[in-house]
């Protein structure tokens, strides 16, 4: 990324939020994301980055070598990913609206894709997005990434709050978040 004080050494990703700190996170597709105050400089995240350059560089590796492994496991058929996509439209809409009226929330429009990084998302809007790879973990896990992405309609960070109404109706859910911590979103097929 360029910037009026230089490159950053490596290839980074900055999202400003209204976030009070500053942190940095190699994503299972081994990308450097910076999520930093509104506030903060170029030069200061610049900095940061630089100051992790050595913790950065071993997980990009560490993430890199997890892809290249992965790239000759099996991919379902196109056909295989149709049937998962229609019954993950089925399966996480009811459970959003399981889940919504106990987080207390309502929500817009659900969405199912083959995201290479993400489990979920929810946008400002209230629509949450839900990556069909859902279908293949356990259920438990699931309605904890339901939960996770509603929780988001009332706190749209992961602060104490958050993590506070998140615990409110799973309360294992540090379990959960270990879980898909450790494992990796599964490249299932080539449709977007």
């Amino acid at each position: 990324m360029n910037s009026k004080e230089g490159r950053f050494s490596v290839d980074v990703r900055i999202i400003k939020s209204q976030r009070k700190t500053i942190s940095v996170e190699v994503s299972p597709a081994a990308e450097v994301i910076v999520r930093a105050p509104m506030r903060m400089t170029q030069k200061e995240i610049k900095l940061f980055v630089e100051r992790h350059l050595e913790w950065i560089e071993t997980h990009k590796k560490r993430m890199e070598q997890r892809l290249s492994e992965s790239d000759g496991a099996e991919k379902l058929s196109d056909a295989e990913l149709q049937k998962l996509y229609q019954r993950a439209r089925i399966v996480i809409a009811e459970r959003v609206k399981h889940f919504a009226p106990m987080v207390g929330v309502t929500y817009g429009r659900i969405t199912i894709r083959n995201q290479k990084t993400r489990w979920g998302s929810c946008s400002s809007k209230g629509n949450l997005n839900f990556n069909v790879a859902l279908m293949l973990v356990p259920p438990e896990v699931m309605d904890y990434v339901v939960v996770h992405e509603l929780a988001h309609r009332k706190e749209m960070n992961h602060s104490a709050r958050f993590w506070a109404e998140v615990e409110k109706v799973c309360p294992e859910y540090k379990k959960h978040r270990a879980w898909l911590k450790k494992e990796q979103v599964p490249t299932l097929g080539d449709m977007p």
